[in-house]
C-alpha cells in the first residue's frame, strides 16, 4: 500500500493591499483638489491616474489573485482599469480618437455605474474592517455626488465632491499607511478595526 504525502507551501508574498491603497488614495486626492477648485486638471493628475492610480491598483490586483484574495482582486484591478478609462475620456478626444462623450448624462450614467459597483463592494466590507468601510462608503457617496453633479451641472455639487473625495482618498491612504506600519511593527500602531 503506497502512501501520499502532502506538501503544504506557505505564502510568503508581501501583501499587495497597501501598494493598491496607496495608488487609489493619493491619486483620488489630486482628482478631488482639482474637483474642489484648488488645483488645475493638468498632465500631473492624468499621468498619475495613468501610471499610479492605473496601472499601479492594476499589478495590486493581479497580486492578490495571486494569493487569493478575490474581493482585492476586483477591487484593485476594477478602479485600475476605472482611473486608465477616465484619463481616456480626457485624452482619446483631443487625439481626435473616437467621439467625445458630448452630454451631462453620458459622463453622469459612467459615474453612476461606478458608484453602483462601489455600493456591491462596500457590502463585502462588513466582514473585512473598519478602514475600508470607510473607504468603500465615502467612495459610493462620491460617485453618487460626482454623477449627480454632472446631470444637474450644479458646481455646488462638484464642489462639496471635491472635499468629500480629498476625505475618501486620505481614508485609502490611511489604511494602505495602517497595514504598512502594523505589520512592520509587529502590532497595531495604526488602528483599522478589524471586525
Amino acid at each position: 500500500m503506497q502512501t501520499q504525502d502532502t506538501i503544504k507551501i506557505a505564502d510568503t508574498t508581501a501583501n499587495p493591499a497597501p501598494l493598491g491603497l496607496m495608488a487609489f488614495g493619493m491619486t483620488t486626492v489630486l482628482l478631488n483638489l482639482h474637483n474642489a477648485g484648488f488645483i488645475a486638471l493638468d498632465t500631473m493628475i492624468l499621468a498619475m491616474g495613468i501610471f499610479y492610480g492605473g496601472i499601479a491598483q492594476v499589478i495590486a490586483g493581479l497580486m492578490e489573485w495571486k494569493k487569493r484574495n478575490t474581493f482585492g482582486t476586483v477591487a484593485f484591478t476594477s478602479y485600475g482599469f476605472f482611473w486608465l478609462t477616465l484619463v481616456a475620456l480626457i485624452v482619446m478626444p483631443k487625439m481626435n480618437v473616437g467621439v467625445a462623450a458630448t452630454g451631462a448624462q453620458d459622463l453622469g450614467a459612467y459615474l453612476l455605474m461606478w458608484g453602483l459597483f462601489t455600493a456591491i463592494l462596500f457590502v463585502p466590507t462588513l466582514r473585512i474592517n473598519r478602514a475600508l468601510q470607510v473607504v468603500f462608503a465615502t467612495l459610493t457617496v462620491l460617485f453618487v455626488l460626482l454623477a449627480a453633479a454632472e446631470f444637474t451641472g450644479n458646481k455646488a455639487i462638484a464642489t462639496f465632491a471635491g472635499y468629500e473625495g480629498i476625505f475618501c482618498g486620505l481614508s485609502a491612504m490611511y489604511a494602505g499607511m495602517a497595514q504598512i506600519w502594523n505589520e512592520i511593527f509587529g502590532r497595531e500602531v495604526a488602528p483599522i478595526g478589524a471586525v
